[in-house]
């Protein structure tokens, strides 16, 4: 494994990532929706974990490469729907990524390791899956919260309780103590509610 294969998986993520129609506003500008998610788990990775190797930090660049593939609408708009859509897509961009790495040059290992991380295989025991997890939950509070709270107006404080604690529990001692310090902003409207939920 070479710098060079690492930089092409993460230009043919990247070029994949950019046909997403689907469109997000950051930093002034309009981003296809998956090229800019792409972005913010590596910007993530480098604040949390600096010393990442390629392979984790491919899993975690290629987590929802081409969602917009597999909608949620193609699926039934019930609780069973939604598992299975779930899990259909742990699978979808598991094999994305891999079919990536291999084409850049990557060890059948390597390529194994990052498929267990993207697919979510081992949470809490396989360590490349759960430092996927804690950059999904640090990324999710710092970019997405917010978001979804206004469209969410109906949540009571309990419910909001419960999401962020179902976040907070999928998460690492090392990720809590990274927002305990103050290492991600936290939606300022949100922080007391977060800090409530985390800190009971």
């Amino acid at each position: 494994m070479t710098q060079s294969s690492y930089e092409q998986a993460i230009h043919l993520i990247d070029s994949a990532n950019s046909e997403d129609p689907n469109i997000d506003q950051a930093q002034g500008k309009d981003w296809p929706k998956e090229l800019l998610y792409s972005q913010r788990m590596s910007d993530m990775l480098a604040r949390y974990k600096s010393d990442a190797d390629h392979v984790a930090k491919i899993a975690i660049h290629g987590q929802h490469i081409q969602r917009w593939q597999s909608p949620r609408s193609a699926y039934p708009m019930d609780k069973q729907g939604y598992h299975k859509w779930r899990s259909d897509l742990y699978t979808f961009h598991a094999d994305k990524v891999a079919n990536i790495m291999l084409q850049a040059g990557f060890s059948e290992q390597d390529v194994e390791r990052a498929k267990k991380a993207v697919a979510k295989v081992g949470i809490k025991s396989n360590p490349d899956t759960q430092l996927l997890e804690d950059v999904v939950g640090l990324v999710f509070i710092e970019h997405y919260m917010l978001d979804f709270a206004a469209k969410h107006h109906e949540y009571t404080e309990q419910k909001w309780i419960d999401i962020i604690r179902k976040t907070w529990n999928k998460m690492s001692a090392d990720a809590h103590e990274f927002v305990l310090a103050g290492k991600i902003s936290l939606p300022e409207s949100l922080s007391p509610l977060i800090l409530k939920a985390v800190q009971a």
